[in-house]
């Protein structure tokens, strides 16, 4: 029949096409893997290092519609920080009533809190929100003859770790810019969705972070647990009294590799509180419903792969290691295309088979150069499901890396439907739609993680 052998056609076409793009990305993930066997590290810890006089630091946490958890936030940040010289800058908008009582609830009882109101209704940018903090954290500076040397970057839900201040005085004398990892907490009722980010982050925190600092390669921030030293932030600023880019939907993202611009050191760190204890790290509740995880991420698309690639390029040296995480950051929508063609060619095969069957035709096969292509990719998934898995295990425990494989299918529909909106928001924004703090709501662990 000509019209079933023109499907056929299409169905083998398509899954051509995810073959050779998921095989492409598979080799880059196994190199990624190797790369990290080869540069992975004891991971040390704070007793090994000797104290040193403690930098003043200020946290910077941007707040818009957190008045559910930014209470809870800051008198848990106040109560586990284990630093003598912080001051905690919260940004709030003026049409934001609750957020604005809930800090100033905190602001009254520890003078070490301060309320900033940005001058213009919000939700803008989390980046407009930060350079207002950036600009109350100068004239304060000024009032009271000092000088922050850092920003710490948290966000409203954020539990933070009570050591990172000082590996933050550490690491800040010979780098600009240092992050330490992120650890989403699983929510044990939603852990399908809620337990897909810890997979993601226990491999990118654990494995490409680790990789991009040791190639000496841009180490883009991830908005929380990170610190920025204050003469970073000035060459940023350059005067403006803007060092984060305002109409960016992934500020932090940018903000590394804009830090890498400049020459500046930027260091990933991975210490742990004792020898084989506690990794310090943030740690918080993610979304956990495919709506919210959707918008979550399609904000980090849109940021990362779309609009954000039209500011930062490819760099500005010549650096071999800095294309190719730049290139791993931006295929994630090559990727979700292949992936599409992957599930149609699948439904296609299943359709042709019926429609074969029922008519009596002989079935295509499929040809040696596809299936070698459907091979090499199935050995690949294995290897890629099992390194997850792995990855997984370390940071949360072997149930959890049991988890992680049916979670794939999660994190691949999450991927898809983000994508989808990604797109569209950045078509918008070609048409002068303005960009806006498109947030989900957040929640505070009710029992907070051990701090010993």
């Amino acid at each position: 029949m000509v019209g079933l052998d023109g499907f056929d056609r299409a169905v083998s076409e398509l899954a051509l096409f995810a073959a050779v793009v998921i095989l492409l990305g598979g080799i880059d993930d196994v190199l990624m893997d190797l790369v990290w066997w080869r540069v992975r590290r004891r991971e040390p810890n704070c007793m090994d290092v000797p104290v040193a006089p403690c930098l003043p630091l200020a946290v910077f946490v941007p707040a818009w519609d957190e008045q559910a958890v930014i209470g809870a936030m800051l008198r848990a940040t106040l109560a586990r920080y284990d630093h003598p010289d912080y001051r905690v800058f919260v940004g709030c908008y003026p049409n934001d009533p609750g957020t604005l009582a809930a800090v100033a609830a905190v602001a009254a009882d520890d003078a070490r809190v301060r309320r900033v109101v940005v001058p213009h209704d919000g939700p803008t940018t989390k980046a407009d929100c930060l350079n207002g903090l950036w600009r109350a954290l100068v004239a304060d500076d000024r009032a009271q003859g000092r000088t922050t040397a850092a920003i710490v970057l948290h966000d409203a839900e954020d539990v933070v770790d009570p050591a990172e201040l000082r590996v933050f005085d550490d690491h800040l004398r010979d780098a600009a810019l240092v992050q330490l990892p992120v650890v989403p907490l699983i929510d044990a009722k939603r852990r399908l969705v809620s337990g897909h980010y810890a997979d993601e982050f226990a491999e990118s925190h654990r494995r490409d972070l680790t990789v991009r600092s040791a190639l000496a390669a841009a180490v883009p921030l991830a908005g929380v647990g990170c610190a920025i030293r204050r003469d970073a932030l000035e060459q940023l600023a350059g005067g403006s009294g803007m060092p984060f880019e305002p109409h960016s939907l992934t500020e932090d993202y940018e903000f590394g590799l804009r830090v890498a611009a400049l020459g500046l050191p930027a260091r990933f760190v991975r210490w742990r509180e004792t020898a084989g204890g506690r990794l310090i790290a943030t740690r918080a509740f993610f979304p956990d419903t495919i709506d919210t995880a959707v918008r979550q991420k399609a904000r980090w698309v849109a940021g990362i792969a779309l609009s954000g690639w039209d500011r930062t390029g490819w760099g500005a040296r010549v650096h071999g290691a800095e294309y190719w995480m730049r290139m791993r950051d931006r295929r994630g929508l090559l990727a979700v295309a292949a992936l599409l063609a992957a599930y149609l060619a699948l439904v296609g095969w299943g359709v042709s088979s019926l429609l074969h069957a029922i008519t009596g035709s002989e079935a295509v096969a499929v040809g040696p150069g596809l299936r070698v292509l459907l091979m090499l990719n199935t050995g690949l998934l294995c290897w890629r499901l099992g390194a997850r898995a792995a990855h997984t295990s370390a940071e949360h425990g072997w149930r959890e890396g049991c988890w992680s494989l049916p979670r794939a299918v999660v994190a691949n529909y999450i991927a898809m439907l983000a994508a989808r909106r990604a797109l569209w928001r950045y078509v918008t924004t070609l048409f002068g739609a303005a960009p806006r703090w498109d947030k989900t709501a957040h929640r505070f662990p009710e029992q907070l993680p051990e701090a010993t």
